[in-house]
């Protein structure tokens, strides 16, 4: 059984619980903490879902939060639904097949 996994990003929600409300109250915090992103880059973090992020980003926004990466990233995990595969098998043709074939043309001569 395959399983599906994904994820949401929380941040905005820490950040509003710690009554941080712009990314650009985060570049100064990020920036103590060694952490050099440009205020479009913070901006990104903050109101996107990223698919990459490096761990020194992760261990800034928890110290800065206080929290732990779980309060950060949401995970979800379900069973994927199987997908049937054609297996060769063709349907019934219908009882009365020969009434649905066409008849030949007779083709007769001038008269």
């Amino acid at each position: 059984m395959k399983r599906k996994v994904g994820y949401t990003w929380r941040l905005r929600e820490v950040m509003a619980q710690h009554q941080i409300f712009t990314a650009t109250e985060l570049v100064p915090l990020l920036r103590e903490r060694g952490i050099d992103l440009s205020a479009s880059q913070v901006h990104r973090l903050v109101s996107g879902t990223p698919e990459r992020l490096s761990l020194q980003v992760m261990a800034a926004l928890c110290d800065i939060l206080s929290c732990t990466p779980t309060a950060l990233v949401a995970t979800t995990a379900e069973n994927a639904g199987v997908r049937k595969t054609a297996t060769g098998d063709l349907p019934a043709p219908p009882a009365n097949v020969a009434k649905l074939r066409p008849r030949a043309a007779r083709i007769l001569p001038d008269a």
